[in-house]
């Protein structure tokens, strides 16, 4: 068994990371820190019992600079880097690759970086030194999908790259020449059809590209529908019928990009919810008006008749610090959180509104996606209740029964750190909660990181089995659980 004290080598041919941090970037402190390289270590040390049904990979999505950023480095900034942990039979195994994008293949040629961050995005780099690449690097470091038998690691800024399962990269994956743009790093899958339901926005252009993905993997509808300005839409809902769009007051900055905050909070514009039938046109939505807010992770959505609702996490009026200006002593995310709320519309008599669920702050809104599209009792939360942290800082998972708002949780602490909760179904299951929920977790205290397995029916009695990873992992974005296909 490999113990967590130890430091195993790096896998052959991996490359070799040089960041050193020396500009004291907040966004490379602590275990937003990046590991150097590429390791593939098998019989890891569990603590407890992994079920024996959880058969699988694990794979987590993040920012993981190869080379010292240029000028000012954000979050949205680094390297994808994609860790797997796959389990089977009760035991576990790790390994963990960067996305090789073009950009990054432009990169690793010259031994430095050569694109500069979101900060300073119109400054583009010499195209003799990126050649092909773009003058946009797609670090594909947001998310990670399964979706017709190819795995996709998302950047709502390009193009999904796909990576083997054994998380190697392919190549930026267009769907056969149908997609000319970039895709959202939060689609939506609808159990029921197997279709894929994805969106992108644009920044130069006031206008949402939404379009759908068959079973087959097939782009067979889309639309282009305006708004009135350069909106950042992180997320959205799909119900049996419908897909419903957040247009909120998070501007794109494109009179100053590159010379100030490259978003704003412009609550003057107002909030709006767009209610568009799956297959429609532009002419098909419609338009609800409600007060100003922000969400940035969505749980689900579902319809009842002329009633849509849908739960989120609610910004009053948040800011994620994408600025070409210093100071770096200023942490790039807001300290006030996103709070559980739940939005309503009403078909029938055109209104809509929102209350909210609870005061606790938190995000990475997550359900047993087997009911995506659907009205789900169940929904799970990262959220903190050690005091001064900030929001992204979270410490504890949480379970609303959405019924009645009730909560139970599990938290790591004060020196604990959680990421995003992914709901792995139990296959012999019948029950909306019969399954696990898997998260990889970082003990501050130690410098260790650990994949956790919670019983999603018993969130507050705490891992079932704990599997200790052989190296700090940094605080990534999302993750998902994609079991062994028979």
């Amino acid at each position: 068994m490999t113990d967590t004290t130890e430091v195993p080598a790096a896998r052959a041919g991996s490359p070799r990371g040089t960041v050193t941090n020396a500009a004291h970037q907040p966004d490379l402190l602590g275990n937003l820190a990046p590991v150097p390289d590429e390791l593939d270590v098998a019989d890891l040390r569990v603590t407890g019992e992994l079920p024996s049904a959880l058969r699988g990979n694990f794979v987590r999505n993040g920012p993981n600079p190869l080379f010292e950023p240029l000028g000012r480095y954000h979050l949205l900034d680094g390297d994808g880097m994609l860790h797997g942990v796959t389990l089977e039979e009760g035991r576990a195994s790790y390994r963990n690759r960067w996305v090789r994008s073009q950009g990054l293949e432009a990169e690793l040629a010259l031994g430095r970086a050569v694109y500069p961050g979101l900060g300073n995005v119109l400054d583009f780099p010499d195209r003799s030194l990126t050649g092909d690449a773009g003058p946009v690097k797609n670090v594909a470091n947001t998310h990670v999908i399964r979706h017709a038998g190819r795995w996709l690691a998302l950047w709502e800024g390009g193009l999904p790259t796909e990576v083997t399962p054994d998380l190697d990269t392919v190549g930026e994956w267009d769907f056969g020449g149908r997609l000319r743009g970039a895709m959202t790093a939060h689609p939506r899958f609808d159990p029921r059809t197997g279709e894929l339901f994805c969106f992108a926005y644009s920044v130069f252009e006031p206008s949402i590209h939404y379009f759908v993905i068959d079973a087959a993997g097939e782009l067979v509808h889309s639309v282009d529908l305006a708004v009135p300005a350069p909106v950042m839409m992180h997320d959205f809902v799909i119900t049996e019928h419908h897909v419903v769009f957040l247009d909120s007051p998070i501007v794109f900055n494109v009179e100053t990009m590159g010379q100030g905050p490259m978003v704003s909070w412009r609550p003057e514009n107002g909030t709006r919810l767009g209610v568009l039938p799956r297959r429609g046109g532009a002419a098909d939505v419609t338009w609800y008006e409600i007060e100003p807010g922000h969400v940035q992770h969505f749980w689900s959505g579902w319809g009842d008749g002329d009633r849509i609702e849908l739960c989120g996490s609610r910004f009053d009026a948040p800011d994620f610090g994408v600025d070409s200006e210093p100071p770096l002593d200023q942490s790039v995310a807001d300290p006030t959180p996103g709070r559980p709320a739940r939005f309503w519309i009403d078909l029938a008599q055109g209104r809509a509104g929102w209350e909210p669920i609870d005061d606790l702050g938190g995000d990475f809104n997550r359900i047993n996606d087997t009911r995506n599209g659907e009205r789900v009792r169940w929904l799970y939360l990262s959220a903190f209740l050690q005091p001064d942290r900030r929001m992204g800082d979270f410490d504890t998972i949480v379970k609303y029964d959405e019924t009645d708002g009730s909560r139970t949780h599990w938290t790591m602490g004060p020196h604990g750190h959680v990421g995003e909760s992914v709901f792995a179904p139990d296959p012999g299951g019948t029950a909306e909660d019969d399954g696990w929920l898997l998260n990889i977790v970082y003990d501050e205290a130690r410098d260790t990181s650990e994949l956790v397995v919670l019983d999603a029916r018993d969130v507050a009695a705490g891992p079932v089995a704990t599997v200790h990873l052989p190296r700090r992992v940094p605080f990534g974005f999302h993750a998902n659980w994609f079991a062994a296909e028979a």
